[in-house]
């Protein structure tokens, strides 16, 4: 039951984090792992369009010693989803409203609306936004991003493609452009070293995914 709750979870917050596609070494992999110790190391904000939901949105902020929060907004909604040290808690209604666009329909509970479903993330919270091996340099979609020259790395598997945008010079992350079965969503990465406020829900307010299951009512 386990293992079932950890896929249920992860499922419903790939999309919404806009998970990096996996796959072999890329030939010209030093500017992505350089990329990706920045973002390992460096605190960082990122907001923009998703593939998640249509006319929906998403902001996060990152620390190394906080952890990540990302904030998800769609047409009537919102939700919040946070991760430390592996752990990662969703927010009942981003859950709720990422099962139904799968065609899970759930009714959260008045008492559980303000609660969070906790849940173990293989690879660590750095999963959220690490750039996969497999990107490769596609020197055709170079361009410029936020006013500066960028290198495109793209990885791109079945109907799934994300383009990474890094600094030329730095190998910093300034932008993802990502395209999932038809839709497509752009996101910017900005403010990397200053701080935010993150605050990981406290143990009274989490509740695990079986207990989540329990309490509400599907269909």
């Amino acid at each position: 039951m386990r293992r079932r709750a950890r896929s249920t979870a992860a499922t419903a917050l790939a999309v919404l984090a806009a998970l990096a596609l996996t796959g072999c070494g890329s030939p010209d992999g030093t500017s992505v792992e350089k990329a990706n110790d920045q973002l390992r190391s460096t605190s960082f904000h990122s907001s923009g369009t998703t593939t998640a939901f249509a006319g929906g949105g998403q902001e996060a902020w990152w620390d190394p010693k906080q952890g990540f929060h990302l904030r998800a907004t769609w047409p009537g909604g919102s939700g919040d989803m946070f991760c430390k040290d592996g752990k990662t808690y969703t927010s009942t209604a981003l859950l709720a409203n990422s099962l139904k666009d799968r065609g899970q329909w759930i009714t959260v509970p008045k008492e559980l609306t303000d609660s969070f479903v906790t849940s173990e993330t293989d690879g660590g919270c750095e999963r959220f936004f690490e750039i996969p091996e497999a990107a490769e340099h596609d020197p055709d979609a170079d361009r410029t991003s936020q006013g500066r020259q960028a290198r495109a790395y793209t990885a791109a598997a079945g109907g799934a493609r994300d383009t990474y945008y890094l600094e030329s010079g730095t190998s910093r992350l300034l932008e993802l452009a990502s395209t999932r079965d038809g839709q497509s969503s752009t996101t910017q990465y900005d403010s990397y070293g200053e701080k935010f406020p993150i605050t990981i829900p406290s143990n009274a307010n989490t509740l695990s995914m079986d207990e989540f299951r329990r309490q509400t009512k599907t269909g």
